[in-house]
């Protein structure tokens, strides 16, 4: 009895291990932004999509995510000025892909962008609560922050005297980081049929 009652508190220890990695979590991006197929029901808002490529404390991995950011200016402590403006970012959710094929899902709590007019360059600025995950993931929890620069590289002007005087971007390069704090992670790959 007390050989399996070791045996049980052996294994036990060994599974917490297994998910014992908590800590701060940095990783680097660069990809795409765009407008979005799909729409988020938040009213007054455009939906952007992100398309990103990156790696890091938690291995290399995708980021397809959709946000919805106000229509209108708003205000902002740190982003203020004749050549600024800021919007907010109201909601929003991405999906991490790592290379084991787990995945890690996040959703908006707050955001916001600057657009700086006179070098017409965006920061964003955004976090994301990890909402569940699979494989090495699924029992993970956290913050996630991403910091993100953001270039136009399309301009669409549709014949628009305005638009044609300062064009409406409509597809954008970004490169950024994440930082932050995660819990919850598996110290080791799972076999695929774990990542349920």
């Amino acid at each position: 009895m007390k050989y399996l009652a070791s045996l049980t508190l052996m294994f036990s220890l060994c599974v917490a291990a297994a998910y014992a990695q908590d800590g701060s979590v940095k990783m680097t991006f660069s990809g795409t932004s765009a407008p979005s197929t799909i729409i988020l029901p938040q009213p007054d808002t455009t939906s952007d999509s992100d398309n990103f490529v990156g790696g890091g404390t938690l291995g290399t991995f995708t980021l397809t995510d959709v946000r919805a950011i106000a229509n209108s200016p708003g205000t902002s402590s740190t982003c203020s000025g004749a050549n600024q403006l800021f919007f907010s970012e109201l909601a929003g959710a991405g999906v991490f892909r790592f290379q084991d094929g787990s995945l890690l899902e996040v959703a908006l709590t707050q955001g916001g962008d600057c657009i700086d007019l006179t070098t017409n360059v965006a920061h964003c600025t955004v976090t994301f609560h990890i909402t569940r995950g699979t494989g090495r993931f699924q029992h993970a929890s956290g913050v996630l922050t991403m910091n993100e620069n953001v270039t136009a590289v399309a301009i669409d002007t549709n014949g628009d005297p305005v638009a044609d005087a300062y064009g409406n971007p409509i597809f954008f390069a970004a490169t950024g980081g994440f930082t932050g704090t995660i819990s919850g992670v598996a110290t080791a790959e799972q076999p695929n049929d774990a990542q349920q």
